[in-house]
């Protein structure tokens, strides 16, 4: 397939999809890059021009009190992508899985050809990671034992491990009152591959924290004067993801956005 454009988006980041729909443009990505899973705006933004939950509220137990959140930007993403594609905005939909970009040129291939040729005035080119030299790390940590607790969220003051988001787990089918833990750290690409910033120091930090703040593992006995006894917490790693920077989306965008969904109408008068 040929196209012919004078703007297109390069990238699938919240702050391209953003630009783009904003702006009307056609996006074009390789990979998806969706938002943080705990990303979430604050309980207070309005989305209910895209049919989304208005006045969304959640609240997080913490150590400091009641967290108030709102809904998460992952669905805002999830929502302004679907709605380019059903006006023929996403042309390559998650069918690319590579790109090449010359001058006044993109080509995009799957694994087996080249399947767009798209030619362009202006690039507005959202792929460039890592803009601050910092990655943003999510370790997903899998608790064996001791994962039964209260707590959604503990909040530290150091970058490596800075938050601690607890969420059902998602290894066990149905609702499961056993919690998971994503760590989430600011590492320098210097340290990136440094043992002390590695995968299995963040789960010890994560336990340790956990200590610090009073949590225990499962009841095992009691002893001699009667006090409990608990078993230490037993966890595992599952994956370690690099991100990106968050996007923080201001009332300025988000007004933006209520404007041009006036072009959607079409498409939202049906969700």
């Amino acid at each position: 397939m040929r196209y012919e454009y004078d703007d297109i988006v390069l990238g699938s980041s919240l702050e391209a999809v953003i630009f783009a729909f904003n702006k009307r443009y056609p996006i074009f990505f390789s990979e998806l890059q969706r938002p943080f899973r705990f990303d979430y705006f604050d309980s207070g933004v309005d989305l209910s021009f895209l049919k989304l939950p208005n006045n969304f509220k959640k609240t997080l137990v913490t150590f400091e009190g009641e967290k108030v959140i709102g809904i998460c930007k992952e669905l805002l993403w999830e929502r302004l992508l679907f709605l380019m594609s059903l006006n023929g905005d996403v042309p390559t939909a998650s069918l690319c899985t590579s790109i090449r970009r010359d001058a006044n040129k993109i080509s995009c291939f799957n694994e087996y050809s080249k399947i767009a040729e798209v030619n362009f005035n202006r690039l507005h080119d959202y792929t460039k990671k890592n803009r601050n030299g910092n990655l943003i790390c999510y370790d997903w940590i899998a608790f064996n034992s001791g994962g039964k607790h209260d707590i959604d969220f503990i909040g530290t003051d150091d970058n490596f491990v800075r938050d601690i988001w607890f969420y059902p787990s998602d290894r066990i089918c149905g609702n499961t009152k056993v919690k998971d833990a994503c760590a989430v750290s600011y590492i320098s690409k210097t340290f990136i591959d440094e043992f002390d910033f590695s995968q299995t120091m963040a789960r010890f930090k994560v336990i340790n924290e956990m200590k610090c703040r009073g949590m225990k593992g499962l009841l095992s006995s009691y002893g001699p004067n009667g006090k409990p006894k608990h078993y230490d917490f037993k966890t595992s790693t599952i994956s370690r993801n690099i991100g990106t920077e968050l996007v923080d989306v201001s009332a300025r965008q988000i007004l933006q956005l209520k404007h041009a969904s006036l072009r959607y109408q079409k498409y939202l008068r049906h969700l």
